[in-house]
C-alpha cells in the first residue's frame, strides 16, 4: 500500500479518536444550566458544588506568589479547555478546534504532496499545520492577559477617584466597564452584573481571579476583601496598589531591555538548525534524507531534538527574570 495513504489514514484515525473522546468527556449544556439554576435557587445543590463548598477556597489563605508549575499549568490549560477559550475571549468550541486542526493538517499534507516533500516528512508537516489553531488560541490568550495587565493600573485609579467622589464600589466597577476598552471592561462589567444578580462580591472577585491568572489582580482582590472585612481607606489602598503595579511594569521594561540580546540569541540558535535543514533540503534532498533513512541518522535526530529542548529551557531560565 502507498505509504502516503497509510500516513493519511493513520492521522485521520487518531484525530477521529481524539474528537470522539472530547465529545464523550464534554458535559452536556443542559445539565450545566440546571446546575447553575440549582445553585442560584439553593435547591438540589450538585455534588460538585457541595465538594467545592466543603473545601477551603478563600483567596486569603493562598500565598500571593503561589505560581503553578509547568505540569500543573499544562493540565489546567488542556484539562479545562473551556477556561482556555474563555481566557482567549473566543466563541470556539472543542469540536470547532478539532475540526479546524484536522482541516489545516490535511491541507498541510496536501501541500507537501504537491511540492514533492519526502514521505517521511509528511506526518511532521501535518502535525505542525494541525497544531497551528492551538498555537493561535494560546497566542490570543496571552495577548488578552497582557492587555488586561496593562489596563489594570488605570482601572484602579478610576475606582479610587470614584470612591473619593462619594460613589460606591459597585459604581466604580460599572465605570470601568463603561469607560475603559476591552478586555478589562468585560471582566469588571461581569463582576458588576453578577453582584446585581445577588451573588456576593467576594465570590465574584474570586471568580475573576480564576478567569484571569494575574498576580496584580490577586493583590487587588486580596486588599479589597481585607478592607471589606476590617475597614480602612480603600481609595488610598487602590492608589498604592496602582503605583506598585506601575513600578513593576517599569522595572520589567528595564529587565526586558537588558535581556533582549540573550532572548534574540536564543531565537537564532533555536531556529538555525531548522533553517539550515530547509536550505540543504532544497539544494540536495538526498543528502538530508540519510537522517531519516539510516537508523543512525534517526538516533542523531532524536538526540538533536532533545538537546534543542534542553537548550531552549536553559535559555528561557536565564532570560526569564521574575519581577
Amino acid at each position: 500500500m502507498n505509504p502516503l495513504l497509510i500516513a493519511a489514514l493513520a492521522f485521520i484515525g487518531v484525530a477521529a479518536m481524539v474528537g470522539g473522546a472530547a465529545l464523550l468527556w464534554r458535559e452536556k449544556p443542559l445539565v450545566r444550566i440546571e446546575d447553575r439554576l440549582d445553585l442560584l435557587t439553593g435547591a438540589n445543590i450538585p455534588d460538585a458544588a457541595k465538594n467545592g463548598l466543603s473545601k477551603e477556597t478563600s483567596i486569603l489563605a493562598q500565598p500571593l506568589d503561589d505560581r503553578p508549575g509547568i505540569i500543573q499549568t499544562f493540565m489546567e490549560r488542556f484539562g479545562n479547555i473551556e477556561l482556555l477559550f474563555e481566557q482567549a475571549d473566543t466563541n470556539m468550541t472543542i469540536v470547532m478546534l478539532l475540526v479546524v486542526s484536522v482541516v489545516t493538517a490535511v491541507v498541510g499534507i496536501s501541500l507537501g504532496v504537491v511540492v514533492h516533500i519526502h514521505v517521511a516528512l509528511l506526518p511532521l508537516v501535518g502535525l505542525t499545520m494541525g497544531s497551528l489553531p492551538l498555537f493561535w488560541l494560546l497566542w490570543r490568550r496571552k495577548r488578552r492577559l497582557k492587555a488586561f495587565a496593562a489596563q489594570l493600573p488605570d482601572a484602579l485609579e478610576m475606582i479610587s477617584r470614584t470612591l473619593r467622589a462619594g460613589q460606591s464600589l459597585a459604581f466604580g466597577f460599572n465605570m470601568v466597564s463603561t469607560e475603559m476598552p476591552p478586555p478589562i471592561n468585560k471582566e469588571f462589567g461581569r463582576v458588576f452584573e453578577e453582584q446585581n444578580l445577588g451573588i456576593p462580591m467576594d465570590d465574584t472577585l474570586r471568580d475573576m481571579t480564576g478567569r484571569i491568572p494575574n498576580l496584580d489582580l490577586k493583590f487587588f482582590v486580596t486588599a479589597l476583601i481585607l478592607q471589606r472585612q476590617t475597614g480602612g481607606d480603600l481609595a488610598e489602598i487602590l492608589d498604592k496598589i496602582g503605583a506598585l503595579i506601575r513600578d513593576r511594569f517599569r522595572i520589567w521594561g528595564q529587565v526586558q531591555a537588558l535581556t533582549g540580546e540573550g532572548r534574540l540569541s536564543g531565537v537564532v540558535l533555536l531556529a538555525l538548525p531548522f533553517v539550515l535543514f530547509v536550505a540543504v533540503y532544497q539544494l540536495n534532498p538526498a543528502y538530508v534524507m540519510v537522517l531519516f533513512d539510516d537508523p543512525l541518522g534517526t538516533k542523531m535526530l532524536a538526540v538533536g531534538a532533545i538537546m534543542q529542548v534542553i537548550g531552549a529551557l536553559v535559555i528561557r531560565k536565564i532570560v526569564n527574570i521574575k519581577v
